[in-house]
């Protein structure tokens, strides 16, 4: 009976230390978390909330505290965290766009009384620990990879822009003196 029990101990531990794993791989890949506190949400609202995160590819998980703690063990940040890392907690992360699962958050929240369950405790990015104000005010109003894309493209297009009519410019100016000069002809 004893090596039983020393073998289930053995496989809780294997167990552990493989979801400690995973939440550190997520934490690794990410480009920022949010975290959340979801008590007193329905399982219809916490639903809804994970399929929205899906749309917007952002993975959610409900962790045990003390996992996170063990999988943050030697970063700079998880002294900062270890305040946020009580009671509920969900993680959002966004793998791509930074603002993804904050973008998420704001709009659930916001979507009457049912999303103000949804409390946001922290934000991490970049190795920053950050509030939930920043990560509603800042973090969720970042522009997305998209229209960071348009915004280059039309710098990049300005100067052609400018170009193309500094070109054409003589050749309608000439127009407008033609034009000038036949109205003079014609006593216009």
């Amino acid at each position: 009976m004893a090596t039983e029990a020393g073998a289930t101990v053995k496989s809780q531990i294997a167990e552990k230390n493989a979801e400690i794993a995973e939440v550190r791989a997520r934490f690794d890949k990410m480009t920022a978390a949010v975290f959340l506190d979801y008590k007193g949400m329905t399982v219809e609202n916490v639903t809804r909330l994970r399929a929205q995160f899906r749309k917007a590819g952002v993975e959610y998980k409900v962790v045990k505290n003390t996992l996170v703690k063990q999988a943050l063990k030697g970063e700079a940040y998880s002294d900062k965290l270890k305040p946020v890392l009580v009671g509920m907690t969900g993680i959002a992360w966004s793998y791509e766009e930074p603002g993804a699962a904050a973008k998420v958050v704001k709009a659930f929240r916001k979507d009457g009384p049912l999303g103000e369950k949804l409390q946001i405790k922290a934000g991490l990015i970049e190795g920053s620990v950050i509030d939930a104000a920043a990560v509603e005010n800042e973090l969720a109003t970042m522009p997305g990879k998209d229209e960071l894309r348009a915004k280059l493209l039309a710098t990049f297009q300005a100067p052609l822009q400018q170009f193309v009519a500094l070109l054409n410019a003589p050749a309608q100016n000439f127009v407008y003196l033609l034009s000038a000069k036949e109205r003079q002809a014609n006593g216009e």
